[in-house]
């Protein structure tokens, strides 16, 4: 007579015999190539990590990636300008995932450098056309209402060197002038209106305290609406390559016009015409003319995986693209795919956080078959705008221009999961 004991440790058994062999029976299913657990050292095997306590609580007091992290950072072009003090590093977008750009890997464009400041020595003028010029230190301004906002920082600048044609292979490289950060600050308009401004105000002057006083004229119908004077990024203070002690935050607007390290806001009856207003951040079109103050960012998108840094490298089967999306003008509502180059399109699916003026993540999963593909993605927004072609750009500004180009990027992917930045207008 058999226990019951045994009969339900015999039944057990069965069970987990059975449901392994059937669990890996799906898994080789959905993933073919995985080490089976019996042939693989790195699980079957003690491994270095395995055997000895690792550092202790507080070795770490500000917490870094991990060492096998190190390839991801901001990199330069250094042929791009004739001095790092003038120049820019891009975001490594192929290496992130979600829509939040780590504090230490945000792209940084300065025209003199960083600025070193101590926060208790900065201050902040209100001056110009206001009942009473104020100065504010730090701690003033976090008396105000403080708000914390997640927005996108675009350099209009950025995808510039694509207007002719493709010509940087990788997506850090065209598309690297971006991140997109939660700020805290407050209101610009509080400001203002603790300084009183007057009716013939219609036009602010942001000043930056570094070498190159960077300086941008502002309507003052934006700088009442959303602007933000922001002393932290994603919960922390400022780095000091993004502005520390203070920043000016301009949603939806071109990146050069949120100014570093700001020292003052004039306020002023018409636009004071600085050089990154006129012979900088302006489009030259084909007849000549240059299109002036064209502050919006335009609805946009670029696929990050795979692309010319992110190879193919699992060999045919299950694929995931992904990529972000972003407008100056609201949200995203929905991205479409192509995988052979603009023909047939089909909905990504969007997911995680949707804000208005910051970037959204979409992905799009398929079998690959080792064919050659062609992969773009092409952006709409809640406000109708819809990302164009390169062409479509071209045929109303022609290709002399530098600043915002929006237009649909492509990467080819070859039969070896090799991936090059081409162009299919």
């Amino acid at each position: 007579m058999t226990d019951r004991r045994d009969s339900r440790a015999l039944s057990r058994r069965h069970f987990l015999k059975s449901g392994l062999l059937g669990g890996v029976a799906i898994a080789g299913a959905a993933a073919s190539g995985r080490a089976a657990a019996a042939g693989e050292p790195l699980i079957t095997d003690v491994q270095e990590w395995n055997q000895f306590p690792g550092e202790g609580v507080g070795t770490r007091p500000y917490g870094q990636p991990s060492q096998f992290e190190q390839h991801v950072v901001r990199k330069t072009v250094p042929w791009l300008t004739a001095d790092a003090i003038s120049s820019v590093s891009f975001t490594p977008l192929h290496e992130l995932d979600g829509i939040i750009t780590p504090s230490g890997l945000c792209f940084e464009r300065h025209h003199g450098g960083i600025a070193e400041i101590n926060s208790a020595d900065h201050r902040l003028m209100i001056n110009g056309l206001v009942e009473k010029q104020l100065v504010f230190t730090m701690a003033d301004l976090k008396r105000f209402p403080r708000e914390n906002h997640v927005y996108f920082l675009e350099c209009a600048a950025n995808s510039g060197m694509e207007w002719r044609g493709a010509q940087l292979n990788g997506v850090q490289f065209t598309h690297g002038m971006l991140h997109c950060l939660m700020y805290t600050g407050v209101r610009l308009k509080h400001l203002l209106n603790e300084a009183g401004l007057r009716t013939a105000g219609k036009w602010i002057l942001a000043e930056g305290a570094d070498a190159s006083a960077m300086t941008r004229s502002i309507p003052i119908e934006k700088a009442l609406d959303d602007c933000i004077v922001a002393f932290a990024m994603n919960g922390e203070a400022l780095r000091p390559e993004q502005g520390y002690p203070l920043r000016l935050v301009v949603p939806g607007w071109e990146g050069n016009m949120w100014i570093k390290w700001l020292r003052r806001l004039e306020v002023g009856d018409q636009p004071w015409q600085q050089r990154e207003e006129t012979s900088k951040y302006t489009d030259l079109l084909p007849n000549g003319k240059a299109r002036r103050f064209t502050f919006a960012m335009d609805v946009k998108s670029v696929i990050t995986n795979p692309s010319p840094q992110s190879p193919i490298t699992h060999g045919k089967g299950h694929t995931v693209i992904t990529g972000l999306a972003w407008s100056g003008a609201g949200a995203i509502s929905r991205v479409d795919i192509s995988i052979d180059g603009g023909r047939n399109w089909k909905t990504a699916r969007l997911d995680g956080p949707s804000f208005s003026k910051a970037l959204h993540r979409f992905y799009h999963e398929f079998d690959w078959d080792g064919s050659e593909l062609f992969l773009q993605s092409r952006a709409m927004d809640d406000q109708g705008f819809i990302q164009p072609t390169k062409d479509d750009l071209r045929s109303v500004r022609g290709a002399n221009s530098i600043y915002h180009n929006n237009g649909i990027q492509t990467w080819h992917v070859g039969k070896d999961g090799v991936v090059e930045n081409v162009e299919i207008s």
